[in-house]
């Protein structure tokens, strides 16, 4: 399903006198408003394959109908949410749930509508039919070389996929680890996965990266091979330039400081970027934002200041992802309210008054220090980012657009109410 540019202004129309009003008011508070306009409609966050569809827990899954059913029906679904909100100009696949048979084909898809395709993301934690060898026991970390070789080719195969389409990245989640005392060595298991990943590395295009994600637990709940950032920073200190760490803020034990990793790893480098969602007790994956949009802003404000500290364009030089599964929303209706929840957290960061926020610092007035964090945290920026999607062509109100035009009831009777998306 397409949506005109008809349809949108008319229905931005019946907004745009309360929006100008809106805008206005904040604007005023805004000291370079055109900076922060610009970096606003520069801003992409891609969209990952497997989150268009109803995502499910071990014990069921409700398919909400109307899932894309292929490749091509994802596709339209991101260009969908891009015509929405002008924000979402990327598609993440993961292979082999995404398989292109034809790669031209798929790349004038995306290009029709508006969309690159972001990193590629590889599968050894799951059991694919046909396949040969087994992951239970893991897949780079296992003990027997031919499973580590099956998974090694199968890396090097999402490479190709991914050179076809025009991406740039390979991105790694390993499952594996232990779930009991004993089970594994660990120091031979590392090791086993860097000789794994040596080789994957060799593969990779001079312009190419492979980020390298973290997990504390889950599915193995004795250990992880890649536990942490510090073991990913390893393996990528040990790779080479183009290996760097990959930040899921749902992969981390409770209470982690997320935005003091975020800021050493930019400091050294080896920051790739992230998988966006929010979290209670663990690897949650819900609605960006939902749970502590605060943790959410502090983030954002270590790497505004980071990346303007080594000139790096917001934009473009991290890699900016949604993963969520949406287990009883609408996952389009999720995306778009965990995109506006990115973009809002990125705007806040924009309006720290760093050079005071600096000499608090210095002065050690650590009362300042928060005022000025939170003043910029409690603005209302909607009116901005609501400007900036106007300004790209999208809806002043993307979920209520979204709504009133039943595009979901559309999509049920285009693609039937039992249809199911790959994905977890």
């Amino acid at each position: 399903m397409k949506l005109s540019q008809h349809q949108i202004s008319s229905f931005n129309d019946d907004l745009l006198k309360d929006h100008a009003k809106a805008f206005a008011y904040t604007a005023e508070k805004v000291s370079d408003i055109q900076y922060v306009l610009q970096r606003l409609q520069e801003f992409q966050v891609a969209i990952p394959s497997w989150a268009l569809g109803t995502g499910g827990t071990r014990f069921g899954r409700f398919s909400g109908g109307g899932e894309p059913r292929n490749l091509e029906e994802k596709i339209e679904d991101v260009g969908l949410l891009h015509t929405l909100n002008r924000a979402s100009g990327a598609i993440s696949l993961h292979i082999p749930w995404d398989i292109p048979e034809n790669a031209p084909s798929i790349k004038a898809l995306a290009a029709q509508h508006g969309l690159r395709f972001d990193a590629v993301n590889s599968n050894t934690f799951q059991d694919q039919p046909g396949q040969k060898h087994s992951y239970k026991f893991g897949s780079l970390h296992h003990t027997d070389k031919a499973v580590r070789k099956q998974a090694i080719e199968h890396n090097i195969e999402v490479i190709k996929y991914g050179i076809e389409l025009g991406s740039d990245a390979l991105s790694l989640w390993l499952s594996d680890g232990s779930n009991f005392p004993g089970q594994l060595n660990f120091r031979h298991a590392f090791q086993r996965t860097l000789e794994s990943l040596q080789e994957i590395y060799a593969a990779l295009p001079d312009q190419w990266k492979l980020y390298i994600e973290y997990k504390c637990s889950e599915p193995n709940f004795y250990s992880t091979t890649i536990a942490d950032w510090g073991q990913s920073l390893m393996l990528a200190n040990k790779l080479g330039s183009k290996a760097l760490t990959l930040v899921d803020l749902g992969h981390h034990l409770p209470n982690a400081n997320i935005e003091q990793i975020v800021a050493l790893l930019l400091m050294e480098g080896k920051l790739a970027g992230f998988h966006f969602n929010d979290s209670k007790y663990g690897d949650d994956d819900l609605t960006v934002g939902s749970i502590n949009p605060y943790q959410l802003f502090l983030i954002f404000n270590e790497l505004v200041e980071g990346m303007d500290a080594r000139s790096m364009n917001h934009a473009s030089d991290l890699g900016w992802m949604i993963d969520a599964s949406h287990n009883v929303k609408d996952p389009l209706e999720d995306l778009l309210q965990s995109v506006e929840a990115i973009m809002i957290a990125y705007a806040q960061a924009l309006l720290v008054d760093t050079k005071a926020l600096e000499a608090a610092r210095q002065s050690n007035d650590v009362v300042t220090a928060q005022d000025i964090l939170q003043e910029a945290y409690r603005t209302d920026v909607r009116p901005l980012i609501a400007q900036a999607r106007l300004l790209n062509g999208g809806a002043l109100q993307p979920v209520q657009l979204y709504r009133s035009l039943k595009v979901r009831d559309q999509l049920v009777k285009e693609r039937g109410a039992k249809t199911v998306a790959t994905g977890l």
